[in-house]
């Protein structure tokens, strides 16, 4: 099976909920149990990010992306900053917690 499609729920909720912050991140498990922070796209458009993983952290794996984030556990990120990973749970949480506050976000 390939998942869950998940955002279009997110859109939609956003809209039913009046939501003044759009969402920026989904968090989720894939199917070998890693955890992934995955970026939400631009309604209507797949390829833009509402907010990509920082760009120091793009390309880089494992330890090296551990010591440039200063978060224990991670995995990956991918070249383009839409996706990347981590052992657990905490850390995927402060992936997303870190890249919203090198973003300037909220």
């Amino acid at each position: 099976s390939g998942g869950l499609p998940w955002k279009s729920s997110v859109y939609e909720l956003e809209h039913q909920y009046k939501v003044d912050v759009p969402i920026k991140y989904c968090l989720y498990t894939d199917q070998a149990g890693m955890w992934r922070i995955q970026c939400v796209s631009v309604e209507g458009k797949a390829f833009e990010n509402r907010l990509s993983l920082p760009a120091a952290w793009r390309g880089v794996r494992d330890e090296d992306l551990s010591s440039i984030s200063g978060i224990e556990g991670c995995t990956f990120c991918h070249a383009a900053g839409f996706i990347g990973g981590n052992k657990c749970y905490e850390g995927v949480l402060k992936m997303a917690q870190a890249a919203l506050k090198i973003g300037g976000q909220r």
